[in-house]
């Protein structure tokens, strides 16, 4: 099963905590922001990056 993975680009404040913590799923942009680069299908730490996320700016839903 794969998973989408969202980043809302509005309440991203560039931590890069998802980054650090999920880098086959996660980069940071030009702007400083995270975005995803990858759907998730057996990635384990995307859960992880989302939780940890302090502004809760990660979404993943059923793709």
């Amino acid at each position: 099963m794969a998973w989408k993975v969202t980043v809302d680009q509005d309440l991203c404040t560039g931590c890069g905590v998802c980054a650090s913590l999920c880098p086959d799923v996660f980069e940071m942009n030009d702007e400083g922001k995270a975005q995803a680069i990858a759907e998730v299908t057996e990635v384990e730490c995307a859960p992880e990056a989302a939780e940890a996320c302090p502004v809760g700016a990660i979404t993943i839903e059923e793709a």
